[in-house]
C-alpha cells in the first residue's frame, strides 16, 4: 500500500491550516479533514474556465483574471483556450500555495505559471479588482468553497453585495463574470441578480466518472430587452459526460 505524503504547510490570513499531501502520484491541499481540491478531481474547475474563456478565444488582447490559484487546474485551462497575445491574471493570497505550485519536484502548475501571458500576484483578488476597473474581459473566482467560506473568513466579502458590484465593475462591457461554488447557493444567486446581473448556473460533476457535483454561477451585465422577462438567460443543458451515471 502507497503511503500518504504529507509535503507541506500553509498558514491562511485568518489562521486557516492548509496542508499539502501526495499519494500514488495524485496531490491534495486539505483544512483539517476536509479536501479543498485534488489533482484527481478537476473537471469542475476545468469548466470554470471553459464558460468564460471559450468565447474569447479569437479575441486579441484579451484579460483575465483568476483568483485563487489551486492547483492550477482553472489556469491551465484558461491558457489552452486564449490566444497568445492574451493576458491571465492570477491572484494568490496564500504565499505557499504558489511556492507548491512553482516546485519543479511536484507535478502541478509550474509549466503554466512559466507562460510570459501569466502574471502571477501574491496579494488578495479583492484588491486586484478594486485596482482594476474596466479592466478584464473574463474573471474567475475559485477563492473557497463558496459564499460560505472555509479557509479565509475574509473571501465571504466577495460573494456580498459590494464584493459582487467590485467585481462587475472590474468587467470590460460584455465580459463574464464566473465563480465556482461547492454546493447550489440560491442567496448568493440572488444576489447576483440583485447586482443587475444576469445569471446561469450549471452544476458540474467534479469528475466525469463520479456522482459528486459542484455549481458554477456565470454573470453578466444585463442587456435592454424589448420586452418584459426575468432577467435570467437560459440555462446550459448539462454535457453528455455529465448526463452519465
Amino acid at each position: 500500500m502507497k503511503r500518504v505524503e504529507r509535503l507541506g504547510e500553509a498558514v491562511a490570513p485568518d489562521g486557516s491550516v492548509l496542508t499539502l499531501y501526495r499519494h500514488d502520484g495524485a496531490y491534495s491541499i486539505r483544512v483539517g479533514a476536509h479536501e479543498l481540491m485534488s489533482t484527481r478531481r478537476h473537471h469542475s474547475e476545468d469548466v470554470l474556465a471553459e464558460l468564460v474563456c471559450a468565447p474569447l478565444a479569437e479575441q486579441e488582447g484579451a484579460r483575465v483574471l483568476i483568483g485563487g490559484l489551486g492547483l492550477g487546474f482553472t489556469l491551465r485551462t484558461a491558457l489552452g483556450l486564449l490566444a497568445a497575445d492574451a493576458q491571465v491574471v492570477v491572484a494568490e493570497i496564500v504565499d505557499e500555495v504558489i511556492r507548491w505550485n512553482r516546485n519543479p519536484d511536484y507535478a502541478l502548475a509550474a509549466d503554466a505559471l512559466a507562460d510570459p501571458r501569466v502574471d502571477l500576484r501574491h496579494d488578495d483578488v479583492a484588491n486586484v479588482l478594486q485596482a482594476n476597473p474596466g479592466g478584464f474581459d473574463a474573471i474567475m473566482l475559485d477563492v473557497d468553497n463558496g459564499a460560505a467560506p472555509l479557509t479565509t473568513r475574509g473571501n465571504a466579502g466577495l460573494y456580498r453585495a459590494q464584493g459582487i458590484r467590485r467585481a462587475a465593475a472590474a468587467l470590460r462591457p460584455g465580459g463574464r463574470l464566473a465563480y465556482w461554488s461547492a454546493d447550489p447557493d440560491a442567496a448568493f444567486e440572488k444576489a447576483l441578480r440583485g447586482a443587475g446581473l444576469t445569471v446561469q448556473v450549471e452544476r458540474v460533476r467534479a469528475h466525469p466518472t463520479l456522482k459528486s457535483w459542484h455549481t458554477i454561477f456565470v454573470a453578466r451585465r444585463a442587456q435592454k430587452r424589448t420586452r418584459p422577462a426575468d432577467g435570467d438567460a437560459e440555462p446550459l443543458q448539462p454535457r453528455a459526460q455529465d448526463q452519465a451515471s
